[in-house]
């Protein structure tokens, strides 16, 4: 999918540090870099993990080619020794991890990256860059879930974004159970439903509109949607049904106080006999869009520009930090950017009822478990080879299950707390 090499897609940083401890001999230390995010976007009562899958497939292929360590050297970004150990590069240690679909709070070690510091530091900008998209796009998307309260939505933001990011972004809103896409490389590559039928144009092109429908219902059939703003709503219903007939699977309105046409649109529908015609609704939709529109006769929505950009947290905020060296925890003490050293092992705490209560989360140990305490770490990588993952339809069935378990709270769209509290035990 990505248009580069996923070797180069790498701060330089990475290739100056890892040259100064080949020379150093430090290269070959054995480390533990965690991800975690210090807190939540502004507003946000939890995150959502997305991007694992496609992470590994990309680290499965992380190797530098030839012509990646000529354009290394000419540029003087690698020397010789460097450029020798790059051409060689595997990474052979292990990466764990939460499952995808689960949920994250602040200080949770969402990924776990142990072996050499030489192997681990090349692949933290791949890392970031890939989990700071999908989780943020992931969360965002599972928001709206929650406002449109069972109304299927559809993805549709891939005129909004990055060609590539497009894509990652249709799986994400889909493990955040959006019902399809409008991207056909998405569906494709990850077996995500896909729809769409026309635009403003395809009306525009035509003499009238009319002759636009009846055009896309000869090709489509009555099984479609057609869209009505274009000139003037009531009007264009009015001719969706005479051309159509009654039984139009949709309209949609992509424009205007979408409440207020909601209901007339409804009103009219059923005046022409349409009661089975569905109505959807899309345009500048996010989750407090959504959320007011929760009263209206709306049958399902589409969402773009806020689906890929994360709904205004277009990053999660994760960072990648080495958290021991040789098995000894090391500290960060920069001022608001300190770090708990050592492995972090972490579990979630429910209640009999199944509703979680807390994260607990142990510095170089494992928390004592209680009943209906549930592991929250999974091997992703071992000793270098990936290992098999839930498909994308189980991971979005255990996001739709763990957003079940919190408390009601935390699924509110108002600023709060997150929605469970996390006990970090730090290293004796």
């Amino acid at each position: 999918m990505n248009s580069f090499a996923p070797a180069l897609l790498t701060d330089q940083y990475e290739l100056t540090m890892l040259s100064a401890a080949l020379r150093d001999g430090t290269a070959g230390r054995n480390c533990v870099f965690e991800v975690f995010a210090r807190r939540l976007p502004t507003g946000r009562r939890y995150g959502v993990v997305a991007g694992p899958g496609r992470l590994m497939e990309l680290i499965r292929d992380f190797r530098f080619t030839d012509e990646e360590i000529d354009f290394l050297r000419g540029a003087q970004i690698v020397d010789s020794g460097t450029a020798d150990w790059l051409a060689g590069y595997r990474f052979t240690g292990d990466i764990d991890g939460y499952a995808e679909g689960e949920l994250f709070f602040p200080g949770s070690p969402i990924m776990t990256v142990s072996g050499t510091f030489a192997e681990c530091v090349l692949l933290e900008t791949l890392i970031l860059s890939v989990l700071n998209h999908d989780c943020a796009v992931a969360t965002g998307a599972a928001r709206m879930v929650t406002a449109a309260r069972g109304r299927p939505i559809i993805e549709m933001g891939s005129r909004r974004t990055h060609e590539d990011a497009a894509v990652a972004a249709a799986r994400a809103a889909y493990l955040a159970g959006f019902a399809s896409t409008s991207n056909l490389a998405a569906g494709r590559r990850y077996g995500i439903p896909t729809t769409g039928t026309s635009a403003h144009a395809f009306t525009l092109l035509h003499d009238d509109e009319p002759a636009a429908f009846a055009s896309q219902v000869a090709t489509l059939g009555k099984n479609t949607t057609l869209l009505v703003d274009t000139y003037d709503i009531a009007q264009g219903i009015r001719n969706a049904i005479a051309v159509a007939g009654p039984d139009l699977r949709a309209i949609r309105i992509d424009s205007g106080d979408l409440s207020v046409l909601a209901q007339h649109s409804r009103e009219l529908l059923d005046s022409l006999g349409a009661t089975e015609t569905k109505i959807i609704v899309s345009g500048d939709m996010d989750e407090y869009a959504i959320a007011t529109l929760a009263a209206e006769p709306v049958d399902m929505y589409g969402a773009g520009t806020a689906v890929v950009t994360g709904s205004g947290a277009p990053t999660a905020g994760l960072v990648y930090k080495l958290v021991e060296v040789e098995g000894r925890p090391v500290v960060k003490r920069s001022e608001n950017k300190a770090t708990v050293g050592g492995r972090k092992t972490a579990i979630r705490r429910h209640k009999p009822t199944g509703t979680a209560t807390e994260e607990i989360i142990v510095s170089q140990g494992v928390p004592e478990h209680a009943p209906n305490d549930r592991p929250l770490q999974r091997p992703f990588v071992a000793r270098g080879e990936v290992v098999d993952a839930p498909t994308l339809a189980e991971s979005r069935e255990h996001l739709r299950q763990c957003l079940i378990s919190i408390p009601w709270e935390g699924l509110k769209l108002s600023a709060g707390d997150p929605a469970i509290p996390v006990t970090i035990v730090p290293t004796a």
